[in-house]
């Protein structure tokens, strides 16, 4: 990339940054995050890490990224669990649901009224879920086919680690939409919803905004379809050849966030 392209993103007021393989790789933080947090913060943007993860609260990610030495206010967060719970207020206030998910979009589901229910709940929702097993799945796809709706907190085939690539929430619900014969309905990127509300925190118009992700699927073709500028990294899942596969291309293409901070 130029350096008349790196000016061109450093005039944006505002940054919708994904976290998972943009800021980090499970518990390792990547190169060149530390000086672009910096960056931010010294220039006065106005910033959300929005992540499609439905595994850890605000409070939770903000202690995440303290543990790798990067201080971040807990406003400056935002999740699919927080996602899913705001439309399924909307959709079925004081609902029951049936999760499989980890802590962060329970509480989520907790805090906007729903109650847990494996009986007769008006909704299935599934997050990522490291202790998932058979009878979980058994159960969720007997609701779904007594008429439960079936909800994913994000349709992410995978996501990357230390370790490398594993599965993620829409590898994990299909066997349930398989066997139930149910579609499910997914609130994470690329759902506008998630780019609504992420302006929305900013105070930000689309033509002053941009998105930075790692994934083709869900960050790029969001940003595109919410007609703000795209910038997809190198540091996560999507690599330079794999682009080509798309029939879109982002605006941008950077090796790391970092590259923004050292012009």
């Amino acid at each position: 990339m130029d350096k008349k392209d790196l000016e061109y993103i450093r005039l944006k007021k505002g940054f919708i940054c994904d976290m998972d393989g943009v800021l980090y790789h499970g518990n390792r933080l990547l190169d060149g995050v530390k000086e672009f947090y910096e960056w931010l913060v010294s220039n006065g943007k106005q910033f959300l890490f929005l992540t499609n993860s439905s595994e850890r609260s605000p409070k939770e990610l903000k202690q995440k990224l303290a543990r790798m030495e990067l201080e971040v206010d807990e406003k400056h967060f935002y999740t699919s669990a927080l996602a899913t719970a705001h439309f399924l207020r909307s959709q079925c206030p004081g609902g029951s649901v049936y999760v499989i998910g980890e802590a962060g979009l329970i509480n989520a589901l907790y805090d906007a009224g729903f109650t847990m229910n494996n009986v007769n709940p008006d909704y299935v929702v599934m997050g990522e879920s490291r202790t998932i097993n058979y009878e979980m799945i058994e159960r969720a796809t007997l609701l779904v086919r007594s008429g439960a709706k079936l909800i994913g907190t994000n349709p992410d085939l995978t996501a990357p680690t230390e370790a490398g690539i594993i599965p993620a929430t829409r590898s994990l619900i299909s066997p349930i939409e398989m066997a139930s014969g149910r579609s499910a309905y997914f609130l994470g990127k690329p759902n506008p919803l998630m780019m609504r509300i992420g302006m929305s925190k900013l105070g930000t118009k689309p033509e002053d905004t941009c998105i930075i992700g790692d994934r083709m699927d869900t960050d790029i073709i969001a940003g595109i379809e919410s007609e703000i500028d795209t910038i997809l990294v190198l540091s996560g899942v999507t690599t330079r050849r794999q682009i080509e596969n798309y029939p879109y291309r982002p605006r941008f293409i950077l090796e790391s966030v970092g590259d923004i901070a050292l012009l």
